[in-house]
């Protein structure tokens, strides 16, 4: 992978949705602001009535920092008198507020209970609750589009890697598994090509969320990257025919767990030999050297080596100068990290 362009919040950010949340957040904020203007004229846009107090007067650009980045709001201006929002007077919460709205959104639909929150937060108390409502049904035609849009290119390189979130569901809390696909295509961009949620990891629900996939478009898949759930490697063959790469980070810690702690730096040793071979075929004789090497001790080590050999080196069958990214799920975990990491700042969705 080259480009570095990848989101959910910091992370999406930098998969190649960035643009997107933050015309998302811009949205959002611009659209409280005209309501909150309303109120304060006493009519809406082109509206005529006795207590209309005054007029709009067009935009002022001004920058707001966030963890999405900085946001250009158009704060509107008034012939007479003066607009000022007051989530931008410093202490405000309000961020904190944009960004439950945001996530809520990507994961199960906007909640009418999140964008109160929000309004509360900005100091905001002239909206309506038909004008939340709209601005929810907004948001999430917009989100949807994004998450529907078609997939166009060829796409060599798939990650694909599962986080756990709790969400309300017809009043109770459960936990459901947020899928993510990320892919880089042959111009070398990075994005975020799919957001599934399922109740688990369960072979079904990936041969449904790849077809998805496929259903938009995606082609020309040369690698897929993920851990070893066994549903998604069916998943995989049955509907891209690509190699299928082992998480190598993730086989490590499963082959540790066959040793003592004593042995751990030994063993993790000898197998990281394999990957500093130049090239896919000496990388397979070593393998086989250092599973033979442990098998007098660790049968069941080597065991598990004989098994995933194919899986954990296939990376080195593909370009050299790609084998730093393409061994791991590490660059969709730590999105997956930062999922997590803001779902538990925001709370229960």
């Amino acid at each position: 992978m080259t480009d570095d362009t990848m989101p959910l919040l910091d992370a999406l950010l930098k998969r190649g949705g960035g643009d997107f949340m933050k015309e998302l957040a811009e949205e959002v904020l611009g659209r409280l602001m005209a309501y909150d203007v309303e109120g304060q004229i006493g009519a809406g846009r082109y509206e005529r009535n006795e207590e209309r107090t005054t007029q709009r007067n067009g935009y002022r650009h001004r920058a707001f920092d966030t963890r999405l980045g900085t946001l250009d709001l158009k704060i509107p201006k008034l012939r007479k008198g003066s607009y000022f929002p007051g989530f931008l007077e410093p202490r405000r919460t309000t961020e904190q507020a944009l960004v439950a709205v945001i996530q809520e959104a990507w994961i199960q639909g906007v909640s009418t209970r999140k964008v109160d929150d929000l309004v509360q937060a900005m100091g905001m108390s002239g909206i309506s609750k038909s004008q939340v409502s709209e601005l929810c049904k907004g948001i999430d035609v917009r989100v949807n589009s994004f998450l529907d849009r078609p997939i166009e290119g060829e796409w060599s390189y798939l990650w694909l890697d599962a986080t756990y979130l709790k969400v309300r569901e017809n009043g109770r809390i459960v936990s459901v598994a947020a899928i993510i696909a990320t892919g880089v295509n042959t111009d070398g961009r990075r994005e975020i090509l799919g957001l599934g949620l399922g109740p688990s990891e369960a072979a079904v629900f990936w041969l449904g969320f790849l077809r998805g996939l496929e259903k938009r478009g995606l082609k020309g898949v040369k690698l897929v990257i993920s851990d070893a759930h066994e549903g998604l490697k069916a998943a995989i063959s049955q509907i891209f025919k690509a190699t299928w790469q082992r998480c190598r980070v993730h086989f490590m810690r499963n082959a540790l767990a066959y040793v003592s702690k004593s042995e751990h730096q030994m063993v993790a040793a000898a197998i990281r030999t394999v990957f500093l071979q130049a090239d896919h075929a000496a990388a397979s004789q070593t393998w086989r050297k250092v599973a033979d090497q442990l098998r007098p001790r660790i049968r069941k080590l080597a065991e598990l080596m004989d098994e995933a050999e194919a899986d954990v080196i296939a990376f080195m069958a593909f370009p050299k100068s790609h084998w730093a990214k393409l061994h791991s799920t590490n660059p969709i975990e730590r999105l997956n990290k930062e999922v997590k990491r803001r779902a538990d700042v925001v709370g229960i969705f």
